[in-house]
């Protein structure tokens, strides 16, 4: 939505060289109505394109994109022309000359700081809802025999990626355009608990063991992986009264399926998983790692180390070096901590009994461990 509304700036700029906008109009489409965004900066960089800037606004989301610039970048040529490119994104990123035969009236490109989809030849990641409000605002705008190529450069993109698990579901180099719709949901957010928890109510009606996923990511995996859809439940970082509402619900098995980053908090009791309410993802790996008797230097490392990424990395290089087996101890202690206190506190919170098991996987994609529970619920939710 704000890429959009700073191409519409953009290019309204080029076609008029109006003083600086303070806000740009588009349609949402989904929903139908119209949205004005605040626009911070415009300004030509040729005489062909120019650069508008505006800042993310996640509403009532707990994001890390809140105030995120975002650089939006329209050159205009007639159609069959071609594209130069302004040198300003990803080198790799530069527009294919146009086809005279069928010249595309609008070209996207992601830039520096916009991932790339390494399932997709490194495709920028500008998805199926971004792509169409580019396109459904930006047409209308062009001129007879006018074409345009967007490029959208999101200049923290790249560290602000480093922060979250992006690179498991195969996006790298920055972070995506995603949505599919112009409002926000705010998956953090009070007011959307309640639909998680109409959504499992339905589920539960149905099926007595579920899959937890911790977003649309882990739904797609756990999906890859062979998951009936109709027993995986989407939970956003609600975890902790999730849980408790398929212990009411008189669910039987829960498997949680996330990304390590996010599912070892619950191996210490933090069941609110974003993390501008709580963390302490270094402290719970260090501790496991001490408990099973990895040495103090190490455990050291792992506490330093600025992501759970980054320690599951050093204990991956001290097996490969040493033929040890740390990562197969620590998480499986983690894996076995995960279970056994979300089920306690099901127990404690519903006054329910209910199995729980996990699956982590890495931001490869791999599954770093199964616990116990965990391999025999799976074995009830695969597709035959």
């Amino acid at each position: 939505m704000f890429a959009c509304a700073g191409a519409i700036a953009a290019l309204n700029h080029l076609h008029d060289d109006p003083p600086s906008p303070d806000s740009a109009t588009l349609n949402l489409i989904e929903p139908a109505q119209i949205a004005t965004i605040p626009i911070e900066q415009v300004a030509r960089l040729s005489s062909c394109s120019a650069l508008a800037v505006t800042r993310s606004d996640p509403g009532d989301n707990l994001d890390l994109t809140r105030n995120m610039p975002i650089w939006s970048i329209v050159e205009v040529r007639e159609q069959g022309a071609g594209f130069r490119g302004q040198g300003l994104g990803n080198p790799s990123s530069s527009p294919l000359p146009l086809s005279p035969s069928t010249p595309p009236p609008i070209i996207l490109e992601g830039g520096e700081g916009l991932g790339r989809q390494t399932h997709a030849d490194h495709q920028p990641a500008i998805y199926a809802y971004a792509r169409r409000l580019l396109l459904a605002n930006l047409e209308p705008l062009l001129r007879p025999g006018e074409s345009i190529c967007v490029t959208i450069v999101l200049p923290e993109g790249r560290s602000l990626a480093a922060r979250t698990s992006n690179a498991a579901f195969g996006v790298v180099e920055g972070l995506s355009l995603l949505g599919t719709s112009g409002i926000s949901q705010p998956l953090s957010a009070p007011g959307q608990l309640e639909d998680f928890r109409a959504a499992l109510q339905q589920k539960a009606a149905a099926h007595p063991v579920l899959v937890f996923c911790i977003g649309e990511n882990g739904l797609d995996l756990a999906g890859k992986l062979g998951v009936a859809p109709n027993c995986m439940v989407k939970t956003a970082n609600w975890l902790g009264p999730l849980l408790v509402e398929a212990g009411m619900q008189g669910v039987q098995s829960i498997l949680l399926f996330g990304y390590h980053g996010k599912l070892m908090k619950l191996a210490g009791g933090i069941f609110h998983t974003h993390h501008h309410v709580a963390d302490g993802r270094q402290e719970i790996f260090a501790a496991h790692c001490a408990n099973v008797g990895l040495p103090t230097a190490d455990v050291q490392v792992v506490f330093a180390c600025e992501t759970a990424e980054a320690a599951l990395k050093y204990l991956q290089k001290l097996d490969a070096e040493t033929g040890s087996h740390w990562v197969e101890l620590v998480y499986g202690a983690i894996a076995q901590a995960i279970d056994q206190r979300s089920a306690t506190y099901i127990h404690a919170h519903s006054d329910r009994r209910v199995q729980v098991g996990s699956i982590l996987f890495g931001r490869d994609r791999q599954i770093i461990v199964t616990s116990a529970s965990g391999s025999a619920i799976l074995s009830q939710v695969l597709l035959s």
